[in-house]
């Protein structure tokens, strides 16, 4: 960890940066990270994932004994409505290369339309994604069946397959569609089931959007951020600052979760 903190700060120096950030760290790691705390930095709390734990024998299960009346309800009637206004079909892939001019700018539209956005990734690194990962990428792509230009891919999802959990990372949606596909919920539930008969244990999900997260019983994961000023002077009034500047402070969804104690 010193020899890492080391070669950012000295290349951070380089790039004429002002802080220093090591970003999403999983709180499972955080004793290991303390020592960062005794190097000026300070810990705040990310926006955090969301997991799931399979831990059902199906989906109906799930839907019967974790979901609210209310919810479920609503649930199967998105899941009937896309079923009936279109057939799609999930395909899985290890290799988004040959699809990448379709499915890229669907995730340019999801990036878009986000209100809370980070860095945008760009083709060539969904591409060296599968290349880097291997067997642990995963992508799945959902085409029309039948309706409107069938065969077209009109959602695409870039995951990460390790030690019994499935990795949610980033999502790209065909917003002519989405609404009345219902495709969140849709390729939601596509993975899900997917997972379950794949041996997968555990769905994590990445930040934002966590109202619906909420509603399907899902705990958050935490992450943290680790900062500090390259001014030692200034460090101790960012080290002050920094807890007002966290936006889980301002994410009122947030404190409704039932693990929210942990961030």
């Amino acid at each position: 960890l010193a020899l890492l903190r080391q070669a950012i700060e000295r290349y951070g120096a380089e790039q004429g940066a002002g802080l220093v950030l090591f970003k999403d760290v999983p709180a499972r790691f955080r004793s290991l990270m303390r020592a960062l705390e005794g190097m000026g930095y300070r810990r705040v709390p990310s926006m955090p994932a969301a997991r799931l734990r399979l831990d059902f024998d199906s989906f109906e299960e799930y839907l019967q004994q974790r979901l609210g009346r209310v919810y479920r309800k609503g649930l199967r009637r998105k899941f009937r409505e896309s079923g009936r206004r279109a057939g799609l079909v999930m395909e899985p892939v290890s290799d988004l290369r040959p699809y990448i001019d379709e499915v890229y700018p669907l995730y340019r539209q999801t990036y878009e339309r986000s209100r809370m956005r980070f860095e945008c990734l760009t083709p060539d690194y969904f591409c060296r994604l599968g290349e880097r990962l291997g067997d642990r990428a995963r992508f799945f792509l959902w085409r029309l069946a039948e309706g409107e230009r069938p065969g077209r891919v009109v959602a695409f999802s870039a995951c990460m397959v390790h030690d019994g959990r499935l990795y949610d990372l980033n999502v790209g949606m065909d917003y002519s569609v989405a609404y009345r596909l219902h495709l969140y919920f849709v390729t939601w539930r596509d993975l899900i089931l997917w997972a379950k008969a794949n041996g997968v244990r555990e769905y994590y999900t990445g930040p934002l959007n966590y109202d619906p997260k909420l509603h399907l019983k899902m705990e958050l994961a935490p992450l943290d951020l680790y900062a500090r000023h390259v001014s030692p002077w200034l460090n101790g009034v960012f080290g002050m600052a920094l807890k007002w500047l966290a936006p889980v402070r301002y994410d009122p969804t947030l404190a409704r979760f039932p693990n929210a104690a942990e961030l």
